[in-house]
């Protein structure tokens, strides 16, 4: 959670920045027609924090030796391709096809006889192909500035699951599932400059399936959902 907290200090001095940058200038608007078109396409840059929400299993007594298992998060990037459908002058449809790279780790404490002996991290690398359909909803502009809030769901297709490889005693592959649905919220602010319109957006991402496969192992039993979660700061350019 404590990065997530970077995440919307950053957001919030980022809009504080261009706002007072517009403020500053003369008040007449950039790009007048910009809203008129009926579609538009861009890109957008953005990092990540990769996680995941875990529900244990009710009883972990019958587990001799597992303890404790806690996630951690980590920082990764996304890059995408913006395509916008204006619904209305309040409302647009997009969908930006994204790859995202990111990791996660979750640590397993361990006990023997009641005494935790070793924490052991196991590490998740994803490359996930990312298709996003989200509903834009956006305040009426003033001037250069527009605020908005979006909702939505994503496929995902993770290009490094490991989910089909097969058991190696020596050095144990925590394996998750190849796809994932997640559903979206966020925030944002689109500026408008003289040649383009810059977005500064946070969003979160919590995915509705269980990711894990089941072995019958320490590192799986314990275990009774798995579910990801994304936290993205992005810069979207249209």
């Amino acid at each position: 959670m404590f990065v997530s907290k970077k995440y919307i200090f950053v957001f919030l001095i980022c809009n504080f920045a261009f706002l007072q940058l517009n403020a500053q200038r003369a008040r007449i608007p950039n790009n007048p027609n910009y809203d008129l078109k009926p579609y538009h396409f861009g890109f957008m840059l953005g990092l990540n924090q990769m996680n995941f929400a875990i529900k244990p299993v009710s009883d972990l007594v019958p587990l001799d030796t597992l303890y404790d298992v806690e996630a951690v998060p980590k920082l990764g990037f996304n890059i995408g391709i913006i395509a916008d459908l204006k619904l209305n002058n309040y409302m647009n449809i997009r969908f930006i096809p994204s790859l995202s790279f990111g990791e996660r780790v979750l640590n397993y404490s361990i006990k023997y006889n009641n005494t935790i002996i070793s924490t052991v991290g196991k590490k998740v690398e994803s490359t996930y192909i990312e298709l996003p359909l989200e509903i834009k909803l956006r305040s009426q502009r003033m001037t250069n500035t527009r605020a908005y809030v979006l909702g939505g769901f994503k496929y995902c297709i993770d290009l490094a699951s490991q989910a089909k490889k097969k058991e190696d005693n020596d050095d144990y592959v925590l394996k998750l599932e190849k796809s994932d649905f997640l559903l979206e919220l966020g925030v944002g602010f689109d500026f408008y400059l003289v040649y383009f319109k810059l977005g500064t957006e946070l969003k979160m991402s919590y995915g509705i399936k269980d990711l894990l496969v089941r072995e019958d192992n320490v590192f799986t039993n314990g275990i009774e959902k798995l579910n990801s979660k994304m936290f993205q700061f992005s810069l979207t350019f249209e």
